[in-house]
C-alpha cells in the first residue's frame, strides 16, 4: 500500500506533488481535531460518574466537540482541494506529456502498438488517475492517520487497549497484503480489457463502410460484443475476488472493536481499569476503526492507480528518437542519402539506397507495391531513423537538426488526409494558429478551395466533422494542401496525393499542387503517369533497392520496371466499356 502511494507520489510533478504532502499534513492535523471527540465524551462520562453534570460541564464538552468538528472540517476542506487540484493538475500535466512525448517516437511505434491501447491510456488510464486516484489517496491516507493518532491517544489512556489495537492492525494490513496481490493481476487485466474494447470500438466505426458493404455487421458486432462481454468478465471478476477480502478486512475490524469491549469489561473487573477508562473505551471501539474501514475498502483500487502509473510511464519511458540536435537552417533544400538502410521487425525494408535530389528539383518515386516507397520518404523526412548510413538536407545530418527545426523545412500532403473536427478556416492554419483570415484566403485560392468552401452554410467558418467526414475526398486533398501552402515549406513531400481523387477533382487538385509545388523541392510517390513524367529524376524502388534510376525518356528506352509500369497503365487507359 504505502509503496503504491510513494510511486503515485513519484509520477506526479514537483509542484502537484507538493500539493498532495502538503495535504497528508493537513490531513494529520485533520486527524488531530477528530481525535478530540474522545476527551469531549471523557469530559462527559467522568461527569456523569461522579453525578456532577453542569451547565459548565455541557459547555465544554460542546466547546471540545465544536472545536473537533470546525477543525477537523476545516483541514478536511483545504486538503481535499489541494488533493483535487493536485489529482486534476497531475493528470492534466501528464496527457501533454504523454502528448509531447508521442510526437517524437518513431513511427515504429505505431505499428508495434496498438491505436487503441495508445488511446486507452491517454484516455481511460489518465480518467483512472483524474477520478479515482485523488479520491483514494486522500481516503487511504486520511483513513491512516486518523487511525494512527486515534491509536497514539488510546495508548496514552491505556497501554494494554492499545497493544491490543496495534495487534489488530498488524492482522488487518497482511489482509490487506492479500488483497493488494489480488488486485495487482486483476487490475492489469482489466485495463487490458479496457484497451482492447476501445481498439474494437476503434476498428468498428473505422470499419464501418467496409463492414456495411460486405454485410460483416453480424460477425463485426459479435466481435465487438465480445470485446464487451471480455470487459465486464475482467471487471466483475475483479470485484467478486476482492470482495472476500473487503468482507473479512470489515469483519476483522469490528472483531477487534468487540474484543476492545470485552477487554475494557474484564480489566475493570479486576480493578486494573477504573470505570471511567472502561467506559471511554468501549465508546471508543466503535470510533477507532470507522476510517480505516472505508480505507480498506478503497484501498483494493490503488493497484488500479498503481497499474494506471505504470501504463502511462511505459509510454513516457519508450526512447524517442534523438531529438537533441541544434536549432540549424540548412544553407540549400538538397536531400542526400548515403547507403542507407533500414529495417522493420527484423525485416530489411530499404536496403542501401543512395541518391542525390537537388534543391527545386523533383524527384518522383514509383515501383511495385510493398517496395518500399513510403519507407523511404519517411526516411528522408525523418520519420524514422536510418539504422546504416546517413541522410543530409543542405549538407547536414538531419540527426545534427532538432526535430522542430527540420521540420519547418518539409510540407506533406498524403494519400488519406485527416482533418480535424474544428472550422475549416482554423483547419488551414493548422500550422500557423495566430495567421490572418486574408492569409488563410490566399491559401484557399490558390489550392483551389475557396469557391466550394464559400458554398458552404458557414464558409470558412464552418465546423467540419472528425477526419473531414462531411467533405469529399478531392476536397479535403485541396484543403490539406492549402494548409501545406500556408506553411509554406521549401520541401514538399506527396504520398500518392491524387491516387484516391475522382477525374471531376482532378484537374482542380492538379492546379492547387501546381501552385503548392512551385519552386519548391519536390519527393512524390505517384501511380499515375501525367503526375511523374515530367519529374527531373525517377527513382524506381523495387524491394528495398532503386531497380532503375533516370528521367521519363531514359528509362522508356531500357527495359525494366518502369518501362512495364507504363505500358501497363497506357493499356488500362485504353479499355472501353
Amino acid at each position: 500500500m504505502f509503496k503504491i502511494l510513494k510511486n503515485f507520489f513519484d509520477f506526479c510533478d514537483k509542484e502537484d506533488r507538493k500539493r498532495f504532502y502538503a495535504s497528508i499534513v493537513l490531513s494529520l492535523f485533520q486527524a488531530m481535531f477528530e481525535a478530540l471527540k474522545i476527551p469531549a465524551i471523557a469530559c462527559m462520562v467522568k461527569a456523569l460518574l461522579d453525578d456532577d453534570v453542569t451547565g459548565k460541564t455541557c459547555l465544554t464538552c460542546l466547546g471540545i466537540m465544536l472545536v473537533s468538528i470546525i477543525g477537523s472540517g476545516s483541514f478536511k476542506a483545504k486538503a481535499t482541494m489541494l488533493q483535487t487540484e493536485g489529482g486534476y493538475n497531475t493528470c492534466a500535466n501528464k496527457r501533454m506529456q504523454l502528448a509531447e512525448h508521442l510526437r517524437y517516437l518513431p513511427m515504429g511505434y505505431y505499428n508495434e502498438n496498438s491505436l487503441g491501447r495508445i488511446m486507452s491510456v491517454t484516455t481511460n488510464t489518465m480518467q483512472n488517475l483524474e477520478n479515482v486516484a485523488t479520491r483514494v489517496v486522500m481516503i487511504v491516507c486520511s483513513g491512516l492517520l486518523t487511525t494512527a493518532v486515534i491509536t497514539a491517544m488510546i495508548l496514552f489512556y491505556d497501554w494494554r487497549i492499545g497493544l491490543i489495537l496495534c495487534g489488530g492492525l498488524v492482522i488487518f494490513f497482511a489482509i490487506n497484503s492479500g488483497m493488494m496481490k489480488v488486485s495487482s493481476g486483476m487490475a492489469k487485466q482489466k485495463l487490458e480489457k479496457d484497451s482492447a474494447l476501445v481498439a474494437k470500438v476503434i476498428e468498428y466505426i473505422q470499419g464501418i463502410f467496409e463492414v456495411k458493404t460486405f454485410r460483416l455487421t453480424g460477425e463485426r458486432s459479435r466481435e465487438f460484443n465480445k470485446a464487451i462481454d471480455q470487459n465486464e468478465q475482467a471487471n466483475s471478476a475483479m470485484e467478486l475476488k476482492l470482495i472476500p477480502y473487503m468482507t473479512m478486512q470489515s469483519f476483522w475490524l469490528k472483531a477487534v472493536g468487540t474484543v476492545i469491549v470485552l477487554a475494557s469489561v474484564l480489566l475493570h473487573i479486576d480493578g486494573s481499569m477504573d470505570l471511567l477508562t472502561a467506559v471511554i473505551m468501549i465508546i471508543s471501539s466503535y470510533l477507532i476503526y470507522a476510517q480505516l474501514d472505508t480505507a480498506g475498502q478503497y484501498s483494493a483500487l490503488l493497484r488500479t492507480v498503481d497499474v494506471s502509473v505504470r501504463q502511462a510511464q511505459e509510454i513516457l519511458d519508450t526512447p524517442q528518437m534523438d531529438i537533441a540536435g541544434g536549432d540549424e537552417v540548412p544553407e540549400n533544400c538538397s536531400i542526400t542519402a548515403e547507403n542507407i538502410s533500414f529495417a522493420y521487425e527484423k525485416r530489411r525494408i530499404i536496403d542501401g539506397i543512395s541518391v542525390d535530389i537537388p534543391e527545386h528539383t523533383t524527384t518522383a518515386i514509383v515501383g511495385p507495391s510493398g517496395g518500399g516507397k513510403t519507407t523511404l520518404t519517411s526516411l528522408l523526412s525523418r520519420f524514422w531513423d536510418v539504422d546504416e548510413g546517413r541522410v543530409t538536407l543542405g549538407g547536414k545530418d538531419v540527426r545534427d537538426y532538432s526535430m522542430d527545426a527540420l521540420m519547418k523545412n518539409y510540407s506533406f500532403v498524403f494519400q488519406r488526409v485527416y482533418l480535424f473536427a474544428d472550422t475549416i478556416a482554423n483547419n488551414i492554419r493548422f500550422g500557423q494558429p495566430d495567421a490572418p483570415m486574408e492569409k488563410v484566403i490566399d491559401a484557399a485560392k490558390k489550392a483551389c478551395c475557396h469557391d466550394f468552401i464559400m458554398a458552404l452554410p458557414d464558409g470558412y467558418d464552418t465546423v467540419i466533422g472528425e477526419g473531414g467526414a462531411s467533405l469529399s475526398g478531392g476536397e479535403k486533398q485541396r484543403i490539406s494542401i492549402a494548409r501545406a501552402i500556408m506553411k509554406d515549406a521549401p520541401i514538399i513531400v506527396l504520398d500518392e496525393a491524387t491516387a484516391n481523387v475522382d477525374p471531376e477533382n482532378e484537374a482542380e487538385l492538379m492546379k492547387a499542387i501546381e501552385a503548392l509545388t512551385k519552386e519548391k523541392t519536390i519527393i512524390m510517390i505517384a501511380h499515375r503517369l501525367k503526375t511523374v513524367r515530367h519529374a527531373d529524376q525517377i527513382l524506381v524502388i523495387d524491394s528495398g533497392r532503386i531497380a532503375q534510376k533516370g528521367t521519363h525518356e531514359s528509362l522508356m528506352s531500357e527495359e525494366g520496371i518502369y518501362r512495364n509500369f507504363v505500358e501497363s497503365r497506357r493499356e488500362a487507359a485504353s479499355w472501353r466499356l
